[in-house]
């Protein structure tokens, strides 16, 4: 059942919100966990015959392997743990948001950062392994980070990059820790803390291994720099 007046489809188990392209910039986004099988594939055929292009995050790759059988044009992101479907161009890249890294460990969750702020548009550029453990490594970056529009740094363990970014540049950040770390750091929550106490000014905060959230809030700030 669809209401034209919302642009909202029921499933029975969700209900697809067809305008959050129009209104968001990015079409709605299918979070696997939770989900069956079933379901994933019963949401995706909908966006399709919608005209919107697919994006399935946190899809283990055996399960993309049963969903390609339904959908053979699905491209899966190994890394990001992400499926995509594309049946409308994608935006044309512009301006630039930077993706900082801080250890390998941190990969998946910086790649879906990047995936998704291209999919809104951005051009993204990744920096990856340059935590405070070799502070030389992020240094030879430093002009690369400073002419980005808005900066994604990504960090377990004590969580100190983004404060070490957020002295170097002028720039806003999007702080993400991840659950990365030994017993103390509590899946992620002493990254969190520290994120969130950090001292220095201009850096926002998002949940723990929030690589999505993170990737939409540095997109929609590169459009802003786009329109001034």
């Amino acid at each position: 059942m669809c209401n034209e007046d919302s642009k909202e489809q029921d499933l029975g188990f969700a209900r697809i919100d067809t305008d959050r392209l129009k209104r968001r910039g990015l079409p709605e986004v299918i979070y696997c966990p939770g989900k069956t099988i079933k379901q994933i594939i019963e949401i995706t055929r909908f966006l399709k015959k919608a005209g919107q292009n697919v994006f399935a995050t946190r899809l283990e790759a055996e399960r993309f392997h049963d969903i390609k059988n339904t959908f053979p044009d699905a491209v899966y992101h190994e890394t990001a743990r992400a499926m995509t479907i594309d049946v409308a161009p994608l935006p044309v890249p512009i301006g630039l948001v930077v993706v900082v890294c801080a250890g390998t460990s941190d990969l998946p969750v910086a790649e879906e950062a990047a995936l998704t702020a291209e999919r809104m548009g951005a051009r993204v550029k990744r920096i990856h392994d340059v935590g405070v453990a070799g502070l030389h490594r992020l240094m030879k970056h430093v002009d690369l980070i400073r002419s980005a529009r808005a900066v994604v740094v990504v960090a377990g363990m004590e969580g100190a990059l983004p404060s070490v970014v957020g002295g170097l540049i002028d720039k806003p950040i999007i702080a993400v820790p991840t659950s990365v770390g030994y017993g103390s750091s509590m899946q992620g929550i002493a990254a969190l803390l520290a994120m969130l106490n950090s001292c220095v000014p201009g850096i926002s905060v998002v949940n723990i291994d929030n690589g999505f959230g993170a990737g939409v809030a540095a997109a929609m700030i590169n459009k802003t720099g786009e329109q001034s």
